[in-house]
């Protein structure tokens, strides 16, 4: 049990990281090997791409229920059985002979993800509190990015040498040795007076969230700063493979480099925060996704991977600086109902970016075309943050 606090717990932070790791870790390493999987399962682009959006869609909706029983029972019950689950479905994946068994594993596997996630993320509530509570977010979303910078590395790796169901293997492996360190190491950080009483799924329970302007404003800003990145993993095999014909290994060198710029952004954003504040980090964040999106259509003409990959550079330090800045803010409000809050912006960010570029995908934009439109997607957020709503529910000083 604990209280929020401003002192970091080593030993927490890390194992909120492992935790946080299950679902960048099961999009990225077989990001390379999706145009094999494509054609060895005898699918589109369009259709394995699915196997991305459908993950994070489960994920988000799990939450719904991850974040009560997270409340209810506490956050390492929780997130041990969702290491269970996603160590079982990796290996449903791993032995996937068609392309609806490889949707019904992912499926499977979003719900086990959710579960490690929302425990992290309310474990990082329980613990830190105010600006701090914040600025730890930004810490676990820049420990995220180092998924994408060596993830995709491997997978291209164990893909080339044993085949692209290998990365399904290592996911299987990960889950193992996680579950042992969080079994051994993880002590229940729920607060002692957290509510646990009326029913699991209280229609109540989730209103009491949703009604807060505070946490709809700053949540729908996740949605869509995820929606950008969620646009970009999916698109640039495509782009970057299909369409601009780069080998496996150059492509998970500019997908490492640009997850190098997510890193430095991601973890350099708390400072920014401490420098400027966050009502100003959440500006610069948003107009920097805007400028990025102009960016890429400015350069869409051009048929090189350089002209892709320079707007998604800038675009990777918005994306922190709203994350950072939008997440802590939405969580704020809600100690005694972290995990349900957890759960809830977890729903907003996984699912909604999901279902979202899920259905942009299907429009017929070009992949620099759908970037720039999620980018511009935060126009009105930012519009709105000049307001004098905006000003209530984003203070100066947070």
């Amino acid at each position: 049990m604990s209280t929020p606090s401003s002192k970091p717990d080593s030993r927490l932070v890390a194992l909120m990281v492992l935790l946080v790791l299950f679902s960048p870790l099961a999009i990225d390493i077989y990001l390379p090997a999706m145009p094999v999987m494509a054609e060895d399962l005898g699918v589109s682009a369009t259709r394995m791409q699915d196997t991305i959006s459908w993950f994070l869609v489960t994920m988000g909706l799990g939450q719904l229920l991850a974040g009560p029983l997270a409340d209810r029972f506490g956050r390492r019950p929780v997130a041990l059985t969702g290491i269970v689950i996603y160590a079982v479905s990796a290996g449903l994946a791993w032995v996937a002979s068609s392309m609806d068994a490889l949707l019904a594993a992912r499926l499977l596997q979003g719900a086990g993800a959710c579960a490690t996630s929302v425990c992290a993320f309310a474990a990082v509530r329980d613990t830190f509190s105010g600006k701090r509570c914040g600025q730890m977010i930004s810490y676990l979303n820049g420990a995220i990015c180092f998924i994408p910078a060596l993830a995709p590395l491997l997978g291209a790796w164990l893909t080339a040498q044993f085949g692209w169901r290998s990365n399904f293997s290592f996911m299987m492996a990960f889950a193992v040795v996680a579950f042992v360190l969080v079994l051994t190491l993880f002590r229940e950080t729920r607060p002692a007076d957290t509510d646990t009483s009326g029913p699991l799924l209280s229609p109540a329970r989730y209103w009491s969230v949703l009604k807060e302007p505070v946490f709809i404003y700053h949540a729908m800003l996740c949605l869509l700063a995820m929606s950008v990145i969620l646009s970009y993993v999916t698109s640039a095999p495509v782009r970057l493979i299909n369409g601009l014909g780069l080998t496996m290994d150059e492509f998970t060198v500019w997908f490492g480099i640009n997850a190098a710029f997510n890193i430095f952004a991601s973890m350099t954003a708390p400072k920014v925060m401490d420098m400027i504040g966050s009502r100003k980090t959440l500006y610069g964040g948003l107009i920097t996704l805007v400028s990025g999106g102009v960016l890429m259509l400015s350069l869409s003409h051009i048929q090189a991977a350089w002209a892709f990959m320079v707007p998604v550079f800038i675009s990777s330090f918005g994306f922190a600086w709203v994350l950072g800045s939008a997440a802590g803010k939405a969580l704020e409000p809600f100690g005694q109902r972290a995990g349900t809050a957890a759960a809830l912006l977890g729903l907003f960010q996984m699912s909604g970016s999901g279902v979202l570029v899920s259905l942009s995908q299907r429009v017929g934009f070009s992949e620099p075309e759908l970037l720039a439109f999620h980018m511009f997607l935060m126009l009105p957020g930012l519009l709105l943050l000049w307001s004098a709503k905006g000003k209530r529910w984003h203070t100066a000083e947070c």
